[in-house]
């Protein structure tokens, strides 16, 4: 694939990436609760990659030629969002002190890492700025008349895009909890505006969606 090309799409995935949105939400409250950002983080990479793969197959095109499978698809991300959000909120977060130590202010405030895991897959496989990426924006960097097949190029740009969630991500949640441990007292403050923010963009998601199909 050409050179050019791989930098134009890593330059506009890393600025789609940068626009807040669900998976800020999610790694922003793992950060806060949680004593390792690492399981959150994988889960919404793993998320990612299953669409990636999904794409490449050709069941991309498919969602992209059907769009109520979108609509399901925001729906169903909206009430997830929803269900994390309010978790949160009644969770009291782990409380990270100055010296890196980890006391929780209630019992089952940690979920387990494969639980985690399996959360963030849950976010990013149904987040939809990730899949109108994936399903509208890759192809329109793929060369017919490339050396590598299609499938072959989607996958390569899939994974440019997983990279930069990876990179993005990653300093979100470290960040956010270098700031945490400076200031402890805020711990519980960023939680809950994660939380919140959680809820707020399942609402937004829904009206975004409801106004398409009424414009329709």
């Amino acid at each position: 694939m050409d050179g050019q090309l791989l930098l134009a799409c890593w330059g506009v995935m890393t600025l789609m990436v940068l626009l807040p949105g669900p998976d800020w939400a999610f790694v922003l409250a793992a950060g806060t609760q949680e004593r390792s950002i690492v399981p959150s983080l994988g889960g919404i990479l793993l998320g990612y990659l299953a669409v990636v793969a999904a794409v490449a197959v050709g069941v991309g095109a498919a969602v992209a030629a059907l769009p109520w499978v979108l609509v399901v698809l925001t729906l169903a991300a909206a009430a997830y969002l929803t269900y994390l959000g309010i978790r949160v909120l009644r969770h009291p977060p782990a409380m990270v002190t100055a010296d890196g130590a980890t006391s929780h202010a209630a019992a089952g405030t940690s979920s387990r890492p494969w639980a985690r895991l399996a959360q963030g897959a849950g976010v990013s496989g149904l987040n939809p700025k990730g899949l109108l990426v994936l399903v509208v924006l890759l192809p329109q960097f793929t060369d017919a008349a490339g050396a590598w097949p299609i499938p072959v190029q989607l996958a390569v740009l899939g994974l440019i895009f997983v990279g930069s969630c990876a990179l993005v991500y990653s300093v979100v949640g470290i960040g956010a909890r270098a700031v945490l441990r400076a200031r402890p007292s805020a711990m519980r403050l960023v939680s809950s505006v994660s939380g919140v923010a959680m809820i707020v963009l399942a609402g937004a998601l829904v009206v975004e969606q409801v106004s398409h199909v009424v414009a329709a």
